[in-house]
């Protein structure tokens, strides 16, 4: 039996094998480190990688889902290439942090915590930017965008998008 893709699969596990390599030392404490390194190569958690977490380690892949979907840091599905933070603190939400989700839903047709279906954005609500005098704020890459109301935030994502084809 041959491998059409032997190549490309040896490949994509390579970054398993190193991180596996330097960091597992045969110990359960060792997971959450390589599951932070594994996102870090990969973008996100893919299933095939847990699987392999599994096999190698022999820690279940329940409980190792079970830590990735406990800790808000880790990631089951790819993101996009930008991600787009909507402040909820306080300061945020009184000022309207909700509409402008809203709206940022509608006009990327996602949902919170989603990514568009060409990768370019995904949406994450957060506790608090440090943006208070700016609210309601939202963060794309390192940019801050501030005083936002949903109108804005439409033509924010419209003016991203134009540039986005233009390149």
């Amino acid at each position: 039996m041959s491998c059409n893709n032997c190549q490309g699969e040896s490949k994509y596990f390579e970054a398993f094998e190193r991180i596996m390599a330097e960091h597992y030392h045969g110990s359960e404490s060792d997971l959450i480190p390589i599951l932070q390194k594994l996102q870090g190569a990969y973008g996100y958690l893919p299933k095939d990688i847990i699987t392999r977490l599994s096999e190698r380690t022999g820690i279940f892949s329940t409980q190792i889902m079970g830590v990735a979907t406990f800790y808000s840091q880790f990631r089951l599905q790819p993101t996009g290439e930008k991600t787009i933070k909507i402040c909820f603190g306080t300061a945020c939400h009184v000022n309207g942090a909700e509409k402008v989700a809203d709206a940022l839903c509608d006009e990327l047709k996602i949902e919170m915590g989603g990514t568009t279906p060409d990768n370019k954005f995904t949406l994450e609500s957060v506790a608090c930017l440090g943006c208070c005098s700016l609210a309601p704020v939202m963060m794309i890459g390192d940019e801050t965008y501030g005083r936002l109301t949903p109108d804005k935030a439409r033509k924010i994502i419209r003016e991203l998008y134009a540039k986005g084809d233009q390149a």
